[in-house]
């Protein structure tokens, strides 16, 4: 046995976009900053005197220094225990 096919009527999915509503002004200004050649900031800003931000500098000046970065827990150094 074939399966039929059925022609199904495509129309638009979703909630639909209201032009004057907030939202769209919010993304419509968004877009215009963009194609001005501005940025679009996300989040949080970081805090350029924060502890972390100090250590993420310090590392990337060891990165551009050539400095080699272990990642990751150091091997443990073993004894040698002479037993007489």
């Amino acid at each position: 046995m074939s399966k039929s096919t059925e022609n199904k009527t495509t129309g638009q999915r979703g909630r639909p976009v209201i032009a004057n509503s907030a939202r769209q002004a919010k993304l419509a200004a968004r877009a215009a900053r963009v194609a001005a050649g501005g940025s679009v900031e996300r989040g949080r800003p970081a805090n350029p005197n924060s502890k972390r931000q100090a250590r993420l500098a310090a590392q990337e000046a060891r990165k551009a220094a050539g400095v080699e970065i272990k990642v990751g827990r150091p091997k443990t150094v073993k004894a040698d225990t002479v037993s007489a």
